[in-house]
């Protein structure tokens, strides 16, 4: 049984996701440091250089590598600029489930970059890696998460109390934790079957899986499908 996603690029009609880069690294902590970033995350604070290089040169690839999930950088097809990050995580390869988190540069918000990465990811993970479930959870003031989750079909199913620590801004400037629940939302396969937006992605480019972080792509077929395992099983217009 496959327990690691493969090295792939994802093209929708905007936006490349791809592999984090070294090249990445001043853009990232850019905008790992806005202060929405800061409140609903649990990234360090303030988000340095260093973080910056470790996630972008080592970190991101391993959560692929060691099969916890996998790590897009979302980047502007036209400009190459960083938009945000989506990332695959708690994966469970038996249950074929997995949860999503994603974020926006400050910059890139109100442009809809945020529901077409998800989105694409998420037909992605159900047409070509056979998962049978995406989850999200978002923080109960967290609105505009929400708007992503319910923008591109999501079902939101309770609430988790009191089970998520966000960060708030102090008079002086500082940031202090504080509780909140959770409202769990989840994406079937057949939630996007009768949604209007299920074609958002172009297609993807499979990446050397043996390379690693610097490995050269591999062959480019837009709109190529694959099973489970990566391997192609036909071409379709996406």
């Amino acid at each position: 049984m496959t327990t690691t996603f493969p090295d792939v690029t994802i093209s929708t009609e905007r936006l490349v996701l791809r592999p984090f880069e070294e090249e990445d690294v001043t853009a990232l902590a850019e905008m790992m440091n806005d202060e929405n970033i800061t409140a609903w995350t649990s990234a360090p604070y303030p988000y340095t250089q260093a973080d910056a290089r470790a996630w972008a040169t080592r970190d991101s690839h391993a959560e692929r590598a060691e099969g916890r999930g996998i790590v897009f950088a979302v980047t502007e097809f036209l400009t190459q600029r960083l938009v945000g990050t989506v990332h695959l995580r708690n994966t469970n390869w038996r249950t074929r489930a997995t949860e999503v988190g994603y974020v926006t540069a400050p910059w890139a918000r109100g442009e809809g970059y945020a529901s077409e990465s998800v989105l694409a990811v998420a037909q992605w993970l159900f047409r070509e890696q056979g998962f049978e479930r995406l989850e999200l959870r978002t923080a109960a003031d967290n609105t505009a998460s929400q708007q992503v989750a319910q923008k591109i079909g999501c079902i939101s199913e309770g609430v988790l109390r009191n089970a998520w620590t966000v960060r708030t801004q102090t008079d002086d400037g500082g940031w202090t934790d504080t509780r909140t629940d959770l409202i769990v939302w989840s994406l079937l396969p057949e939630d996007l079957d009768e949604g209007d937006g299920f074609d958002g992605y172009d297609g993807y480019e499979s990446h050397d899986t043996h390379g690693g972080p610097g490995a050269h792509p591999g062959r480019t077929v837009p709109g190529q499908r694959s099973d489970a395992t990566g391997h192609p099983v036909g071409a379709d217009r996406k």
